[in-house]
């Protein structure tokens, strides 16, 4: 077995692995036709979780170099803000209709897990890290562990929500015959938060634009409106 404890806390390790890693796993995911079963993201995090076990490395040894990635999310997510503003004057004229559409989508998507939840018995705690499933995972965490929820189990189910709306988005506009660009970037930022908006981008900027708007969205409206629906559903 290596002897990983020489170069476990070396910051730059994890940071080189965690890139090479990113881009071996978009290799692949191009590779396979841009298959949603083999995301990057997916198949990235599977694989640092592997590296991670076999190395005996805990979480905040590799923060020490991914904390570096996790510095660039807030100015990436602020960049969303260039295709909205290339697109501020389409956004001006259908406002109401996003308003309405991401409002329902948040609503709908907390109701339903929260309900199925509740008939299946699980515990509060559980329904409370359920909830914020939805939203990117800086905002998932922070709405479960204000409730009382767990925000680890939150963050990972952010991730099975944004992959499992990058698998199922494909088909869901093939079936209904979905071409607006705007409209499968808006529906995949509702659904699948910073993955959604990820993948929205092979779409388009304009998908894009409109995913990140939805994705700001949700998350706010969320944030806003899940403590009220827990104490009207007796959480």
């Amino acid at each position: 077995m290596l002897d990983w404890s020489a170069v476990q806390p070396l910051p730059a390790l994890w940071l080189v692995v965690t890139l090479i890693v990113f881009l071996l796993a978009s290799w692949v995911n191009a590779k396979a036709g841009r298959s949603p079963f083999l995301h990057p993201v997916l198949v990235s995090l599977s694989l640092i979780i592997l590296l991670l076990i076999a190395s005996g490395t805990g979480y905040r040894t590799y923060m020490l170099g991914g904390q570096y990635i996790h510095f660039l999310l807030g100015p990436a997510v602020v960049a969303l803000a260039v295709p909205l503003y290339d697109n501020r004057a389409m956004i001006r004229r259908i406002w109401l209709p996003l308003l309405i559409g991401c409002l329902s989508g948040a609503v709908l998507a907390a109701v339903s897990v929260l309900l199925v939840g509740m008939i299946l018995g699980l515990e509060r705690e559980m329904l409370l890290s359920l909830a914020p499933k939805s939203v990117t995972s800086p905002i998932a965490i922070a709405v479960a562990e204000k409730l009382g929820g767990y925000g680890s189990l939150a963050a990972g189910l952010v991730l099975i929500t944004g992959a499992l709306a990058c698998l199922f988005a494909p088909w869901v506009y093939r079936l209904l015959k979905v071409d607006n660009p705007a409209v499968k970037g808006f529906a995949l930022g509702v659904g699948g938060h910073a993955m959604g908006t990820a993948f929205a981008f092979e779409y388009g900027v304009m998908a894009g634009a409109f995913a990140g708007l939805a994705m700001a969205m949700t998350g706010a409206f969320t944030a806003f409106f899940l403590p009220f629906l827990v104490v009207l559903l007796g959480l």
